[in-house]
């Protein structure tokens, strides 16, 4: 009789520790837009609302009013794509990583293409730390090597 309860309380503990994680893997990260990184301030994990992200790289490149706007249709037109990528089910994961990155790619390509070359040099500056810090994440140092956050100007 002891065995059995004690069998219970272990399972129903194990229960109680494996089922957050799992329902963390199924559900999509709600807050995951808006909560900013700690580790860099001013840089966000996953999608920035497109106004916003224009808002900062005019403040960094100093856009023009015209390039502003530019950036922004191309900003809100990748956004809709991606939340249209995350609403179809019917690719694999896999797939709709490949998709989003080509997105985001083409996305990247069209605003570089607006810029001038000095706002080019310090795009490709940016896309380069963002690189850097992609890859430490990925590579599991996010934490190991102290960064600077990108400069504000």
């Amino acid at each position: 009789m002891l065995k059995q309860h004690l069998l219970v309380l272990v399972a129903a503990g194990a229960l109680s520790i494996a089922a957050p994680f799992a329902a963390a893997q199924d559900a999509p990260p709600a807050d995951q837009q808006s909560q900013p990184s700690h580790e860099h301030p001013g840089w966000q994990r996953g999608a920035q609302d497109p106004a916003q992200r224009t808002q900062e790289l005019t403040k960094r490149l100093k856009l023009t009013s015209d390039q502003q706007a530019k950036v922004q249709e191309i900003l809100q037109s990748s956004h809709s794509q991606m939340e249209a990528l995350h609403q179809d089910s019917s690719l694999s994961q896999q797939d709709r990583r490949a998709k989003m990155m080509d997105i985001h790619k083409g996305a990247n390509d069209q605003v570089r293409a607006l810029l001038d070359s000095n706002q080019q040099k310090k795009w490709d500056e940016m896309q380069a730390k963002r690189e850097q810090h992609m890859e430490n994440h990925r590579s599991g140092n996010a934490g190991s090597e102290p960064q600077a956050p990108p400069p504000q100007q």
